[in-house]
């Protein structure tokens, strides 16, 4: 039993150890993670904005600067072939006056090197590349949703010019005027849109260019769904037809997602909570860029559902949040390190144990291998006495207990580690102390016999 139990201990010594190696390496990989102070973790994906990496840059060119330059200089609103924006052309005038202020406008998606020439117009006071409207070391930007929708739904940047102007004529700039006007769709158009939208979720309406969804974008955003309607950038100074609200009133429970050209709005179940801080969030945040380059309609939505997402994990709204198991790696880290010195301790201890009986530490091994002997020695005096009264009962265990003796005697001769010495030797004694047992003379169990002895 001895032996057993010296043998567990040898095993236990050796798992404590790998334990330990495990949990350090488990600690010092979930180091990269990062700690959050949020609500939540919002699982939306990081958005690149190198240009030229999400096909926003168009098949357009401008003219060389001297070209446009001449062009300029021949009329006072130069339209280049390609470009979007429109304005009031009536406010606009009010605004210039009688001061000379000539007007460049370039299409959008133009690559840094076409952006620069369009920058070197000098004659050209005020420049419109897609719907940046820039003059004077200054960029006019709106400050409001209606300001940014009618930019990218129609193209429309004439606030921007008029406070462009104002600013560099030094004199106060007038009241933003929101020149944008809604229709309530025909029963046909809101039919053929329901229609498409209960067959498979989106509507995409002749010229513009959404071909999909992203479905984990989606997911992330409306875990329920949604549906879908791409619609291409409205014709300046039309009346938009509001599919929005049209549809809610059908389907209120359904959240529905509709893009004009550039611009995305959000309706159905919660849109008074978060629908304006998505919007506001994602057009101040890319608005300048998406002014200036000619972004797929695809590459915008996937943008603005993670900003969706991102309002959702917030939880500004006491509103319940995605579920999200329990990470077992985080609730266990700050416990690693008890856990993994614990280990270490256990396994010191027992290397400490393991050494003392070898003799590496305590006696010295020629000590050892003497103490070894001397019990060797005291074992066998004892099975000879004990085998002169022994019978049928207690034979097997003598029998076994000198099997053992033998075992390690020659273990001795041969030089074997100390080790195996001892538990061989305590084999030896546990089927010795079983043939006192059943002997019935307790003078001859090991412990009190080699007491005697050296007594």
């Amino acid at each position: 039993m001895t032996g057993r139990i010296l043998r567990n201990l040898y095993v236990l010594r050796w798992v404590l150890l790998a334990l330990a190696v495990i949990i350090l390496v488990v600690f010092v990989l979930a180091q990269r993670q990062s700690v959050e102070v949020s609500y939540g973790q919002s699982p939306s994906s990081p958005v690149r904005v190198e240009e030229g990496a999400a096909g926003e840059l168009g098949e357009v060119t401008v003219p060389s600067t001297q070209e446009m330059t001449t062009l300029v200089a021949a009329d006072a609103v130069v339209r280049l072939p390609g470009a979007v924006a429109r304005w009031n052309e009536q406010r606009v005038r009010e605004a210039i006056g009688d001061a000379d202020i000539r007007i460049l406008v370039a299409p959008p998606g133009l690559d840094e090197a076409a952006r620069e020439r369009v920058r070197e117009v000098d004659n050209a006071a005020v420049r419109v590349i897609g719907t940046q409207v820039s003059g004077g070391g200054l960029v006019a930007t709106p400050d409001t949703l209606a300001g940014w929708r009618a930019r990218f739904a129609t193209g429309d940047v004439t606030d921007a010019l008029i406070a462009l102007i104002a600013r560099l004529r030094e004199v106060p700039a007038p009241a933003e005027v929101d020149d944008l006007r809604w229709r309530d769709p025909s029963e046909r158009e809101v039919a053929t849109v329901l229609a498409d939208l209960r067959a498979r979720g989106l509507h995409v309406g002749r010229g513009a260019t959404l071909d999909g969804v992203p479905e984990q974008a989606v997911r992330a955003a409306f875990p329920d769904g949604a549906w879908f309607v791409a619609l291409p950038a409205q014709p300046y100074g039309k009346p938009l037809p509001a599919y929005g609200p049209a549809l809610t009133r059908l389907v209120p429970d359904q959240p529905i997602v509709v893009l004009y050209g550039g611009w995305i709005e959000y309706h159905g179940p919660a849109a008074a909570e978060f629908a304006d801080l998505a919007a506001g969030s994602f057009y101040a945040q890319f608005g300048d860029r998406l002014s200036r380059y000619d972004y797929p309609q695809l590459n915008l939505l996937g943008v603005y559902l993670g900003k969706v997402t991102d309002v959702r994990y917030a939880g500004l709204f006491d509103r319940p949040l995605p579920y999200r198991p329990v990470d077992p790696l985080r609730v266990a880290l700050p416990a690693l390190p008890w856990i993994f010195t614990l280990c270490v301790a256990g396994f010191l201890v027992l290397s400490a144990r393991s050494l003392r009986r070898s003799g590496v530490l305590g006696s010295p091994p020629r000590a050892r291998h003497g103490a070894d002997a001397a019990r060797l020695a005291g074992l066998t005096s004892l099975a000879v006495e004990v085998s002169l009264l022994t019978d049928a009962r207690s034979d097997p265990a003598l029998t076994r207990g000198i099997g053992k003796l033998q075992a390690a005697r020659q273990a001795l001769d041969e030089g074997l580690p100390a080790r195996h010495v001892w538990e061989l030797l305590d084999e030896a004694t546990t089927e010795l102390d079983e043939a006192a047992r059943v002997v019935g003379i307790a003078s001859y169990r090991p412990a009190n016999y080699l007491q005697g002895r050296l007594s």
